[in-house]
């Protein structure tokens, strides 16, 4: 069983920067690809960035050149880097993990980010 912890959701105004960190643990990390998804409101839960065992990454074009996905194997943490936010980037944002070994998937508890003036 993989337990995933978000945190660094809040709230920020327009043009602001947030930074998520999701903390895993429960399993070898480094088998792990990772991910991070957004629901709004309404809405459909959709992949915002996603990065590889390999650091491959790929992101949603609504979020791409203002977000960045990292991790750390050391620590077990994804970040994402959040910059130049944006009213519709409100959402409840998960952290996912896939382990590639056995296809398993895993869910965070989710954390909150609110764009507002």
């Amino acid at each position: 069983q993989v337990q995933l912890v978000e945190s660094g959701g809040g709230l920020v105004q327009p043009g602001g920067s947030l930074r998520l960190s999701c903390a895993a643990s429960g399993s070898i990390f480094s088998f792990m690809s990772m991910g991070w998804y957004r629901q709004a409101p309404g809405k459909l839960r959709e992949l915002v960035a996603r990065i590889t065992i390999g650091y491959d990454t790929n992101y949603a074009d609504s979020v791409k050149g203002r977000f960045t996905i990292s991790r750390d194997n050391a620590e077990n943490t994804v970040s994402l880097r959040m910059n130049s936010l944006k009213p519709e980037d409100t959402a409840v944002y998960y952290c996912n993990a896939q382990d590639v070994r056995y296809g398993y998937n895993y869910w965070g508890q989710g954390t909150q980010v609110t764009v507002s003036s």
